[in-house]
């Protein structure tokens, strides 16, 4: 209960600095956004933009370990966060700063979902849905692509995990076996789940022959 109370005073902070900062992007005061997320990055993870922009995922996840477990909700959390700020940049035309930080909080947003976060605390899916969008047309790094093939299937949105997969086996990230499996996998569904995912029957047994026959 304790730990459900900080986390929606949490929420509602970040909540209240999320609309200061979206009422400042209208104003085109960009800078002081940036200022006004950096405090908040301060008084809820003592934390600043400068030192997360240094930091790689694996280490950003690292600050929120507890042993064995991962403090996921507050993992997503600074996802909405480094995401609002990577759109910050984007419309001050700095686009390698906002690049890089919507790709991580894309990451962020994936892994904590895997990892016990409470997708309703912030909309997960919508969430990873607008960072998408916004880095259309750039490929987020491997293990990040691999995070994101994991959550279009789970998601049942069969279509986009198969292109996720194309892109992995293009650059050599995954090799025949895994898109085989992935094919298997589907086969187990039925026709209904498989049309509603974006991949019918037939084409998944499409891929699973093309894949096999190069084997």
């Amino acid at each position: 209960m304790l730990r459900r109370d900080y986390l929606v005073r949490m929420i509602e902070e970040m909540t209240d600095v999320l609309g200061t900062v979206f009422s400042l992007k209208q104003q085109k005061k960009h800078t002081e956004a940036l200022w006004e997320m950096d405090e908040l990055y301060k008084r809820q993870f003592r934390l600043n933009g400068q030192l997360l922009n240094s930091l790689s995922v694996k280490d950003i996840i690292d600050m929120f370990r507890l042993g064995d477990k991962v403090e996921a909700d507050k993992l997503q959390s600074m996802a909405r966060l480094m995401k609002e700020e990577g759109l910050v940049h984007l419309e001050m035309k700095q686009t390698d700063e906002g690049l890089m930080r919507l790709m991580k909080a894309l990451h962020l947003f994936i892994y904590s979902s895997f990892h016990g976060a409470d997708k309703e605390l912030w909309n997960v899916d919508r969430e990873v849905g607008e960072v998408l969008d916004a880095i259309k047309g750039y490929r987020p790094p491997a293990d990040t692509e691999k995070l994101l093939f994991r959550y279009e299937e789970q998601e049942g949105r069969y279509d986009k995990a198969e292109d996720v997969l194309f892109r992995l086996k293009q650059d050599g990230e995954v090799g025949n076996e895994e898109a085989s499996a992935f094919y298997s996998r589907l086969l187990q569904l039925d026709d209904e789940a498989l049309e509603r995912g974006g991949l019918p029957r037939e084409e998944v047994l499409e891929g699973l022959q093309e894949v096999q026959s190069k084997q």
